[in-house]
């Protein structure tokens, strides 16, 4: 076991030297960063182009509902749709032709927009929020009813329920379910890839060594498990490597932004963008209504951060034994659908499992599936957030670490087998024999 170090440097060493290593590495904070930072960027940014729209009122009744801004400018002409289509039909500054037909509270699908380029959808909401607004006071004002507008103001209740959590000192900290479902779901779905991603590493490693023969001279020093082992662990900790810098990287990035966009975010174009995007009105008040650092402070991140190293080294360990058993036994990548396609399929399972469980953590497939090896690195992630009983945890990572030790013997007996095995099709019963050799 003396020669496992210098494999596991090897493997690190040659992977993280790599350019495409050392792109993906500042590519993606610069990725994870932007999708954070544009859209405050892009709520600084004003449309100062102004947008004449040519209103045609047959009824007459909307000339104080649709007021001019300095974007949007409304010019009421009463003529024929086909004459002002022929006048202006040259006038670039015009944006469109709003035709109203007959009484909206009596025909809503009377209004039409006429342009000789689409309509953008933020022009269309304007002018349907405008119109909107003046039609509830109308229909308000029809009941002769005085301060009916308050009163229906008053009347709505707003609930703002918040959490509180008893820690084992009898202590309370206010908490958040929906912060817990964002932390719980991020935190699954990296061990997800992570598995995912340098699992298929160790794969493909294990089958580029294999045709091109570099794994004969290699195992002439070195035994086939600590080849394999030493392959496993030093892919792992370029994995590490790669997730640490990310974090690092993101931060870094974001500290940095938060000096350009701290005085130039504007709120109400905040608010219009968030409106936009059907953001419910409660959800946004809830947010303001929160402390998001005193919610932030009733989660353990020391704790959570612990078990999610442990628990992606876990799973880790534990998939990329299998594959790296799958990748001695075929000759080439195309070949290893018949046996990594089964592998896949239990993560992958964990992902839909860890959606549920994001909202229902409690309930008896989230908890088996927590406890279950091939699923629980994933799913546990979701449930630690919302907190789990000490000897949940316990009994799954027994159980994990116990079956990381069962399959690392398994595929040991593989891949001593099968490294060497060249130009014969594998098959599962194959496969078999190899493990009663």
């Amino acid at each position: 076991m003396s020669k496992i170090h210098l494999i596991i440097q090897r493997e690190y060493t040659t992977r993280v030297m790599k350019r495409s290593f050392i792109l993906l590495t500042f590519l993606t904070p610069l990725f994870f960063a932007a999708m954070i930072i544009l859209p405050v960027w892009m709520s600084t940014l004003k449309d100062e182009k102004e947008k004449h729209i040519l209103v045609i009122d047959q009824t007459h009744q909307y000339i104080n509902a649709l007021k001019s801004n300095n974007t949007y400018i409304f010019d009421f002409i009463d003529q024929p749709l086909n004459q002002v289509r022929k006048t202006h039909k040259k006038d670039k500054k015009i944006a469109a032709i709003l035709l109203i037909t007959d009484d909206l509270l009596k025909n809503p699908a009377a209004a039409t927009l006429y342009s000789e380029e689409q309509v953008n959808l933020e022009t269309k909401s304007y002018i349907e929020g405008l119109l909107n607004e003046y039609l509830r006071e109308q229909k308000l004002a029809s009941y002769n009813i005085p301060d009916l507008d308050k009163i229906i103001q008053d009347s709505n209740s707003k609930i703002n329920i918040s959490t509180i959590r008893w820690d084992e000192e009898g202590k309370e900290k206010q908490s958040s379910a929906e912060l817990a479902l964002i932390i719980g779901m991020i935190s699954a779905f990296i061990i997800y890839m992570f598995i995912l991603t340098y699992g298929s590493q160790v794969m493909s490693g294990v089958i580029q060594e294999k045709t091109n023969r570099v794994v004969e001279i290699i195992v002439s020093s070195v035994k086939p498990f600590e080849l394999m082992l030493g392959k496993i662990i030093g892919i792992a900790l370029v994995g590490l490597t790669q997730f640490f810098l990310w974090i690092i990287l993101t931060f870094v990035l974001l500290f940095v932004a938060q000096f350009f966009f701290s005085n130039q975010i504007d709120m109400s174009m905040l608010q219009q963008t968030n409106q936009m995007a059907a953001m419910p009105a409660a959800s946004m008040e809830n947010m303001g209504n929160t402390n998001i650092l005193v919610v932030l402070q009733s989660f353990d991140f020391v704790q959570i951060g612990i078990y999610f190293l442990i628990y992606f080294l876990g799973g880790y360990l534990l998939y990329a034994s299998l594959f790296a058993a799958v990748g001695s036994a075929v000759d080439n990548e195309t070949d290893t659908q018949q046996f990594s396609f089964p592998l896949t399929l239990p993560i992958i399972f964990a992902l839909f499992v860890a959606i549920y469980g994001a909202q229902n953590p409690d309930s008896s497939l989230t908890f088996w599936c927590s406890l279950i090896p091939f699923t629980s690195p994933v799913v546990m992630m979701v449930r630690l957030p919302y907190g789990v009983a000490v000897w949940e945890i316990v009994l799954s990572l027994a159980i994990l670490i116990l079956s990381f030790i069962a399959t690392t013997w398994v595929a040991g007996k593989i891949y001593r087998t099968g490294i060497l095995m060249y130009g014969k099709k594998t098959s599962w019963k194959e496969l078999w024999k190899w493990l009663n050799y």
